[in-house]
């Protein structure tokens, strides 16, 4: 599982790694969240079950290109006061896009958490052709007063940014504790192992993950596009998440038509290694049926 590097376009390189062969997969991580948090286990789980399976690090975190310009402050962002240069999730959704092309897939089945989710529900939406089935990970689709962080995630959201490798790894404990699976075992060397990860990988993260919260924000209420997808939609999501409330699944299996929606029971906003193998299930499942269900449609 070497990395490597595709041009995207518009400037922006993308990090991935591959692994396994078959069915091309595309797993999207979340808001500050590089490749590695699809933990190795659950990628190996579903390249076993016939997957060619690609992760990768979002533009602003990682190996992935960065932007220069100053992220907004909390004061900027609730003004909505971006800079020139803001990108958005449609942005975010192209560069995801020139990544199936660099791959040379035509369609693929994409899987998203978090903000991840709100990537792949767009390019469902805007770019359907090219998206053979969608699950959506504890996301949301930018609809007010619904799938919201807790007010106390807000206040830990914009602490002061870690400095130091080791600042960055506690801060990551403290935030799972809060966030993560309270219905399953806390595995603390496993989350300081990630995040040491993600420090070694890109140290000083704070301005990346800045800029990819305002590029949600200014994305807005998404809804009404949501709504236009017409790929497969699976919608999974814990019942107690901190960061995106359960409504957030709610209101995104209930914009697609014909959308099915699983909740988790004792599932934060992180993928325990006990859920692993339920997750691989239920996302192999979903996508046997979608490719059943394509390989039946008569060719008109």
């Amino acid at each position: 599982m070497s990395e490597q590097v595709a041009e995207v376009g518009r400037g922006i390189e993308l990090t991935y790694e591959r692994s396994g062969s078959g069915v091309p997969l595309l797993l999207i991580a979340g808001l500050g969240q590089q490749k590695h948090e699809w933990h190795d286990g659950l990628v190996a789980l579903l390249a076993d079950r016939g997957y060619d399976v690609v992760r990768f690090d979002n533009r602003d975190v990682g190996r992935s290109t960065h932007a220069r310009f100053r992220p907004p402050g909390p004061v900027d962002m609730l003004r909505k006061r971006w800079d020139p240069q803001q990108y958005d999730l449609g942005d975010l959704g192209l560069d995801t896009l020139g990544l199936l092309d660099v791959l040379g897939w035509n369609t693929a089945h994409l899987v998203g958490m978090s903000m991840g989710g709100m990537i792949a529900q767009t390019v469902a939406a805007r770019y359907p052709a090219r998206v053979s089935s969608l699950t959506s990970i504890f996301s949301t689709t930018g609809a007010a007063r619904v799938g919201r962080p807790a007010l106390s995630t807000w206040a830990r959201m914009f602490g002061k940014p870690a400095s130091t490798r080791d600042e960055h790894t506690d801060a990551a404990v403290k935030m799972y504790r809060h966030i993560g699976s309270a219905g399953y075992p806390f595995d603390e060397n496993r989350i300081r192992a990630t995040a040491g990860t993600t420090w070694d990988r890109d140290p000083r993260p704070a301005a990346g993950v800045g800029r990819q919260l305002a590029g949600i924000m200014k994305s807005g209420d998404r809804t009404a596009e949501v709504r236009t997808i017409t790929a497969p939609t699976l919608v999974l999501h814990g019942d107690r998440d901190r960061m995106v409330n359960p409504t957030g699944g709610e209101v995104t299996a209930a914009a697609v038509s014909g959308a099915r929606r699983h909740t988790l029971p004792g599932m934060g906003h992180d993928l325990p290694e006990a859920l692993w193998p339920t997750l691989a299930d239920l996302i192999d499942t979903h996508i046997r049926t979608a490719e059943s269900r394509s390989s039946d449609a008569p060719n008109l």
